[in-house]
């Protein structure tokens, strides 16, 4: 070792740009190892706590990661007859995902006096209609102030006919209800549509429907938005198309079981008594969320692999700069009595020796570096519990770390060692 720190201390500028290369690409590849066994640890984790057992989408869709999702019809029916025919499960919950335009008192009261300063305007945001009562056991927004939905059940369906009384109560999550300046008991206004402009804002709030604020809530892992709604599945259904039987939509149903163990012969069993339902178990999701997550994968090996050819083939090139510059020093342990293998060595030890101080700046780097991105990524997709990471740098990305720049260092020593150990003794010894 004494050879290769000595190396190292006569070229320092060399020995550090060759260290730091090595670092850059081993950091990389720690940086893509850690995102991808984050999501994959954190999304396990989300799923497995969140209560949800069984999730099912309309016979149409194929994928949760697609996006829209199909309508499911008759979800109040649903709701009361999955259950029914299943005695595993203890909820089947409807909820529909949709988009609303909501706005406030200030902005009522300015278009109704025809003085809306400019900057001013309705917010969409994301808005979620569910049975309040009908979530047992999954995991739903925690409810920060206010004392939330007064009816447990679905007044304004009254079994179908939607002639029941409506409760215009809705929840809004903490950024929902400080963009639009509200709180408890105060009032917003939601439509499906959006005034083309300020002077249609009279009739744009003649037409949409008062609620009052009854809660405001945290984020929601399930619809990652950082305005969202809560409001009566029927008076959800009512805003964006018409309550009725015919219409009566849902875009998941949310099912905890019992014992979840037994989710696959649950999902068997739901689908063979409602073929219009695709059931999704715990492991079809995981395993959805899996297929992204290795797109990436492949991506990110990709560009690592690139960045460690340019790493080894800079550090080729260096320990060859580093045998050539002292290779009547080399010749010399030749002449008196060192192995050929013994001299490969010292090439070897010096490559590793660079390599390690590599790994020490590359780790450094991608621990900084990951730490960074992940409050980047949680800043960008609100919503996600508070224990949910995008990366993960664990024990077992630091020794795949560790084993790429052992790598690294032995492939790099190959051809300077090989060099090393041909060099012509005589000829060495006789040069001015």
């Amino acid at each position: 070792m004494r050879y290769a720190l000595d190396a190292v201390r006569r070229r320092p500028g060399r020995s550090a740009l060759t260290s730091l290369g090595i670092g850059l690409s081993v950091g990389l590849v720690v940086v893509l190892l850690a995102i991808s066994a984050g999501i994959q640890t954190s999304a396990t984790t989300l799923a497995t706590e969140s209560g949800v057992d069984l999730l099912a989408t309309s016979a149409n869709e194929s994928s949760i990661l697609t996006g829209a999702l199909p309508p499911i019809s008759d979800a109040h029916g649903l709701a009361r007859a999955i259950p029914a025919n299943d005695s595993d499960v203890v909820v089947a919950s409807p909820w529909l995902i949709g988009d609303l335009v909501f706005g406030n008192a200030s902005l009522y009261a300015r278009s109704n006096a025809s003085d809306v300063p400019g900057s001013w305007k309705t917010t969409g945001a994301g808005t979620v209609g569910w049975l309040p009562g009908d979530n047992t056991g999954i995991e739903v927004p925690t409810l920060y102030n206010g004392t939330g939905f007064t009816a447990p059940g679905d007044p304004h369906y009254a079994n179908g006919s939607y002639s029941g009384p409506a409760t215009h109560e809705i929840v809004l999550d903490q950024g929902l209800a400080e963009v639009l300046g509200v709180g408890i008991g105060g009032q917003v206004w939601a439509s499906a549509s959006t005034p083309p402009s300020a002077a249609a804002l009279p009739g744009w709030y003649h037409n949409a429907t008062p609620f009052r604020v009854v809660g405001i809530s945290g984020p929601f892992w399930l619809v990652p938005s950082a305005l969202l709604g809560f409001v009566y599945l029927s008076e959800m259904q009512s805003l964006i198309g018409g309550a009725s039987r015919s219409t009566d939509y849902a875009s998941l149903l949310l099912i905890h079981l019992n014992d979840p163990s037994t989710a696959a012969t649950d999902q068997l069993r739901i689908e063979a008594r409602f073929p219009q339902l695709t059931v999704l178990t715990l492991s079809d999701i995981l395993g959805s969320i899996q297929h992204v997550v290795s797109l990436y994968q492949t991506f990110g090996s990709l560009i690592g692999i690139i960045g460690l050819v340019v790493a080894v083939l800079f550090a080729t090139t260096v320990l060859q700069m580093s045998v050539d510059d002292r290779s009547r020093e080399l010749a010399l342990l030749r002449a008196i009595g060192y192995s050929r293998a013994r001299v490969a060595g010292f090439v070897v030890e010096e490559s590793m020796l660079l390599a390690g101080i590599g790994l020490a700046v590359g780790l450094a780097i991608a621990y900084v570096g990951t730490y960074l991105l992940n409050l980047v990524l949680l800043g960008l997709v609100p919503g996600l519990p508070t224990s949910f990471s995008f990366v993960s740098f664990d024990a077992a990305v630091i020794a795949a770390g560790v084993a790429l720049v052992v790598v690294v260092g032995l492939v790099a020593a190959i051809a300077p060692a090989a060099r090393a150990m041909q060099l012509p003794v005589a000829e060495e010894l006789r040069a001015p």
